[in-house]
């Protein structure tokens, strides 16, 4: 008996978001043991901007500029589109990012043409199209030469798609044993890409999908015009309200909803957390010496009584409910809206003074990314200090003190 494919893919995509919802606060996105606390304020030996403690907190200076190490793959000549690859976009931006990544890889090691991604919400049925969300101009530029895409989605019958499960950070390795064949067969495929681990450290040695995967990581996606307009004018905000830390911000991502979930109330045998609470990451900010003057962003939607204890020491600490311009609020912050909403946060923490990850997971490691390559990278990951006092340096990710993140790859 013959298998809708459309059954299929839904099949995959339900217990892929399973998997993606458990992995997403996984411990490997955080050192595996607490550093060392020294009172002292040395400045980073990383080769990284120094950091300038003041009345207002330990604010780092501008870091270093990295330049792009990677070249555009080009093709070096046009062939004909083999079929077409079609995919999804789900569960927010730190997964889109690689989804796109994944995607191009696949296309172009195939020679095939990839379809424009519709984006797929949590609830069933919650699809919006790409140019909703994303400059689908700029997507499609940025890929001149590398992949041809297409905006529409072609009428390919059941008998010639295959769903194809793929592992994040595909290799060619994977493309040439367990997807050209099927390629070759059903003439195009849907892919679904799994997350086995949400570790964005890069690979020992460069490979062949590098440049590629470099390009589509960091070169493809930016909101499109009304959305990054919010987001600007919720910076513009913060930065106006922050006078006294010289309009700098602190961005948390910190969500109730996933501190409540089983795996973040777990601790390690070594003592370690995966996610911190408003009390906890109130705690942190102080002793590393941030000031009661400091503002601080959070992701948390719309206000929770538990972010009183953040408030508590420092007042200056707010939601999208009080940023988000008035006439905005209908679009962006109605209950249907979850996909702009967690867009509006991937960009304010990357493009925050400090962003400190309260959840371990992907929404970290690829915010994480988009700040090492924009030289911005004051990243503090919380830990429980049982000192009165510590510096902040100490507490700087690993992604960025070790240089160990896939965007060091790319950039350098």
């Amino acid at each position: 008996m013959a298998v809708d494919p459309r059954q299929v893919l839904a099949g995959v995509l339900t217990m892929t978001m399973f998997v993606m919802l458990g992995n997403m606060i996984k411990r490997d996105h955080f050192d595996s043991a607490h550093p060392a606390v020294h009172n002292t304020n040395k400045a980073s030996d990383h080769g990284l901007a120094s950091v300038t403690k003041g009345a207002d907190g330990p604010w780092k200076e501008d870091g270093l500029s990295l330049k792009q190490c990677w070249q555009k793959p080009i093709l070096e000549e046009a062939i004909d589109s083999q079929g077409y690859v079609t995919f999804s976009l789900t569960n927010g931006p730190e997964y889109h990012v690689s989804q796109i990544s994944d995607a191009v890889v696949v296309a172009r090691y195939l020679r095939a043409t990839l379809v424009i991604p519709e984006i797929r919400g949590s609830e069933p049925g919650d699809k919006r199209n790409f140019q909703d969300v994303y400059d689908v101009e700029k997507f499609i530029a940025s890929l001149d030469g590398v992949v041809k895409v297409v905006k529409s989605k072609p009428k390919i019958s059941a008998k010639n798609l295959a769903v194809v499960k793929i592992p994040n950070r595909v290799t060619e390795e994977h493309i040439a044993e367990n997807i050209e064949t099927v390629f070759r067969t059903k003439g195009n495929i849907r892919l679904v890409t799994y997350f086995p681990s949400v570790n964005m450290k890069k690979n020992k040695e460069r490979t062949k999908t590098d440049s590629t995967a470099c390009l589509a990581m960091f070169g493809t996606l930016e909101p499109q015009a009304e959305v990054r307009e919010v987001v600007d004018s919720m910076i513009d905000r913060l930065r106006t309200v922050s006078k006294k830390s010289n309009g700098q911000f602190v961005a948390v991502d910190l969500r109730v909803d996933i501190l409540e979930k089983k795996s973040c109330l777990k601790i390690s045998g070594s003592g370690s957390k995966s996610c911190f609470s408003p009390q906890e990451v109130a705690i942190f900010l102080k002793k590393i010496g941030f000031g009661k003057d400091t503002t601080v962003y959070v992701t948390q939607t719309k206000w929770h009584s538990s972010l009183d204890a953040l408030k508590d020491f420092f007042p200056r600490t707010y939601t999208k409910e009080f940023l988000m311009p008035m006439e905005k609020k209908d679009k962006f912050l109605d209950s249907e809206s979850s996909e702009f909403q967690k867009v509006i946060d991937y960009y304010i923490c990357s493009e925050s003074d400090v962003f400190v990850p309260a959840i371990s997971g992907l929404f970290y490691a690829n915010v994480a990314g988009r700040r090492i390559a924009s030289g911005q990278t004051q990243i503090l990951v919380p830990a429980n200090i049982p000192t009165s006092s510590a510096a902040s340096e100490e507490f700087l990710s690993h992604y960025v003190s070790k240089k160990n993140h896939f965007a060091y790859s790319c950039f350098c």
